[in-house]
């Protein structure tokens, strides 16, 4: 298997699941800043448009959680 193509199936192996979760994660840091100057402000508008991004990323991480899961031991940097 070249180096080009398991660079290519690395976003569906395990390593690359465990990546996009911790960049998730990582927007989840900025989600919860933005909750809490929404809060400090008093600006509602704000603090919806926060919690609809930690909705988004809450989403996001259980998605990523399912595929982490079904990989199992089908991973294809493995292979």
């Amino acid at each position: 298997m070249s180096a080009l193509s398991k660079a290519k199936g690395f976003k569906k192996s395990k390593s690359g699941t465990y990546v996009s979760m911790a960049a998730t994660a990582f927007g989840a840091v900025g989600a919860m800043k933005q909750i809490k100057k929404a809060r400090a402000d008093n600006d509602t508008l704000r603090l919806v448009d926060a919690v609809v991004t930690a909705a988004g990323i809450v989403t996001g991480l259980a998605i990523l959680y399912r595929e982490l899961k079904r990989l199992g031991d089908d991973d294809v940097l493995l292979g």
